[in-house]
């Protein structure tokens, strides 16, 4: 039986469209802890990282999302990109870099991207949430 998702509002980048948009790059993150005050502290970075969202070069919008009252604690965002080159330059800027590597091997970190005609949050978080909660397959 699947556990409740929580979220966070949805957090606009830069790059939101307006109307129905375009073509988007959508990119889901997942982070399994070992421990659960691991999985708090890795939430808690997630939102000191989210404060940069508005201006985050390419970025659509994003959500934090967690799974509450498992023994392994799960969370993770789910972002939209205006393309992958964007992604991949948030993937390596330092900051991001600096939480990946204080929680590397404090849990398991699994993580899809694809190409997205959707770019209106409501359907893209209703799709993703299917996934999120075991319903639909990882892409």
């Amino acid at each position: 039986m699947s556990r409740p998702i929580w979220s966070t509002p949805w957090q606009p980048g830069p790059a939101a469209p307006s109307g129905d948009g375009g073509p988007v790059v959508v990119n889901i993150t997942e982070f399994t802890a070992h421990r659960s005050p691991d999985a708090a502290k890795v939430f808690v970075a997630g939102v000191m990282l989210r404060r940069s969202w508005p201006r985050t070069a390419g970025a659509v919008g994003m959500w934090l999302w967690m799974e509450a009252g498992s023994l392994r604690p799960r969370s993770g965002s789910v972002s939209i990109w205006w393309d992958r080159e964007r992604l991949q330059d948030f993937v390596a800027r330092p900051d991001h870099l600096r939480i990946v590597r204080a929680f590397r091997g404090k849990g398991e970190l699994r993580s899809a991207t694809w190409n997205s005609a959707e770019s209106r949050p409501d359907p893209v978080w209703e799709s993703v949430h299917g996934i999120l909660a075991g319903r639909d397959p990882w892409p």
